[in-house]
């Protein structure tokens, strides 16, 4: 069952990177705000300004999976705040408690409708489709021909605005996450009796293949999140260093 599972190796291989650049993304454009405007505050607003399409699909996700599972809400924020350790929490939705089922599938929501969203972009709007495939045809020669030609599709900059900002905000927080554990933990006790129990084969055969696909849609999602995390980091990058020079300041 698991030489099946090229899926998770994909996912696995693509999830470490793609929370790196979010991170460093998110760090240099805070940077650059806070040089340009020398006022944490207004720094601030700019940035959730910035990733405010995001925001709003990450906590609109929370909020409506929420109430279509009949968990009751609470309040609903969009404005940004700072936390502890330099962290920053952009909005939050609140929510009664529920059973673990229902609280991982509000927690994961953003996952969902974030990952849906910059699959479509990415496939639908951007093409990356074709670098995939002109990748394995031909090796990376062509890449970047395709690469210069991709400026030139409809509404690009809006597309590929709305890709960067949604899958820098599309994963769950700590607070989202807190009903997985023990989820997985019951997952893990179901998967290990079923073994125990002969269901090996019928696994490998039935479970093992969807599993695969759904993991292979989520690298995708998480490929093409890198992607344009990549194509926008050197010019936010490259901003920071020339502010840094003509101000004589930087930020540790």
């Amino acid at each position: 069952m698991l030489a099946n599972l090229d899926g998770l190796l994909w996912l696995l291989a693509l999830l470490a990177p793609l929370l790196f650049l979010q991170r460093w993304l998110h760090r240099e454009i805070q940077i650059v705000f806070l040089l340009l405007t020398r006022r944490t505050d207004i720094a601030l607003m700019l940035f959730s300004l910035l990733f405010f399409p995001g925001v709003l699909l990450h906590e609109g996700s929370h909020f409506l999976t929420a109430r279509l599972l009949g968990v009751r809400t609470g309040r609903f924020s969009l404005i940004p705040r700072p936390l502890e350790g330099g962290r920053l929490q952009l909005g939050y939705v609140e929510t009664a408690g529920a059973d673990w089922v229902r609280e991982s599938l509000i927690g994961v929501a953003p996952l969902l409708t974030g990952g849906a969203f910059v699959a479509y972009i990415g496939l639908a709007r951007l093409g990356l489709e074709r670098l995939w495939e002109q990748l394995l045809e031909t090796g990376a020669a062509s890449i970047l021909l395709l690469l210069a030609d991709l400026p030139g599709q409809p509404d690009f900059w809006l597309w590929f605005y709305l890709a960067v900002v949604v899958s820098s905000t599309m994963m769950p927080s700590a607070s989202d996450r807190r009903a997985w554990l023990p989820l997985t933990m019951i997952i893990v006790v179901l998967l290990a009796g079923s073994l125990l129990a002969g269901a090996g084969p019928w696994l490998a055969t039935y479970l093992a293949p969807l599993l695969n696909h759904a993991l292979r849609a989520v690298a995708v999602v998480f490929g093409i999140s890198v992607v344009v995390h990549l194509a926008f980091l050197p010019p936010i990058w490259l901003a920071h260093r020339v502010l840094s020079r003509l101000t004589n300041l930087d930020v540790a």
